[in-house]
C-alpha cells in the first residue's frame, strides 16, 4: 500500500484492514490489485468480507450494495448526529456492534453468577469490574447509548445471583429491589453502576 498506492489512506488491525477509496472505479481497481498481489504470495482474499462500501451520508446521497461494515467491534453505517447548532443530518458514524453486544452477553454468561453464591457482592465486583471497565472505555468513544443494553445484562445475571444466593429473595422483584438500593448507596462498587446503569429499587 505504500509503494503502489501512497494516496490511499488506510488502516489495519490483525488480517483485517480498512482503505479509502475517493470512487467506486478506484475501489475496484484496487481490489483487483490486492487479489492479484495476495496470489503471488499464495494467499486469497476472503472474498466473503472484502467488500465495497459505500459511506452514505447528507454529502453523499448515492445507492450501493454495501452502505455498512464491522471493523473491531464497531459497525459503521449512516447515523443520524447534530451539529453544533442542534440541527440534525446523516453522518457515516461507528457505534458498537451487535456482534460485539453478543460477544458480551455470551462471556457474562461464561462467568456463571449463579453458581458463585459463596461470593459476596463486593468479591463479584472485585472479579469481573476490571472487564467490565474495559468495555466501557472501548465501546462509549462513539453512540456510548449502544452499550446500556449489554450493560443491563449484567445487571439481570446479578439479580439471578441474588435470588440463588438468598431465599427471602427469590423473587425477581424482591432481588431486583435489594440490588437497587445497594446500587444506590454504593454506586462506584460496580464499573457499570458507576457508568449509569443501575438497577432499579423502585
Amino acid at each position: 500500500m505504500v509503494k503502489e498506492f501512497p494516496s490511499i489512506s488506510w488502516a489495519r488491525y490483525a488480517d483485517d484492514g480498512i482503505a479509502h477509496c475517493v470512487s467506486l472505479k478506484q475501489a475496484k481497481y484496487l481490489k483487483r490489485r490486492l487479489q492479484e498481489q495476495f496470489a503471488t504470495y499464495g494467499l486469497e482474499l476472503n472474498l466473503e468480507k472484502t467488500r465495497i462500501v459505500y459511506c452514505k451520508d447528507d454529502d453523499r446521497k448515492g445507492n450501493h450494495e454495501h452502505t455498512s461494515f464491522d471493523f473491531l467491534g464497531y459497525t459503521f453505517r449512516p447515523r443520524l448526529a447534530k451539529n453544533k447548532y442542534g440541527k440534525f443530518f446523516v453522518s457515516f458514524l461507528p457505534a458498537m456492534g451487535g456482534k460485539a453486544k453478543k460477544a458480551i452477553r455470551k462471556e457474562v454468561r461464561s462467568w456463571k453468577l449463579q453458581f458463585k453464591t459463596d461470593k459476596d457482592l463486593w468479591d463479584i465486583a472485585n472479579m469481573f469490574n476490571n472487564k467490565i471497565q474495559g468495555w466501557i472505555n472501548y465501546y462509549t468513544h462513539f453512540y456510548k447509548s449502544e452499550i446500556y443494553d449489554a450493560l443491563r445484562y449484567i445487571n439481570s445475571r446479578l439479580i439471578y445471583w441474588v435470588r440463588r444466593k438468598y431465599k427471602k429473595r427469590n423473587s425477581r422483584k424482591r432481588a431486583e429491589h435489594w440490588l437497587g438500593e445497594i446500587a444506590t448507596r454504593e454506586r462506584n462498587l460496580f464499573a457499570h453502576w458507576k457508568f449509569g446503569i443501575l438497577p432499579t429499587a423502585g
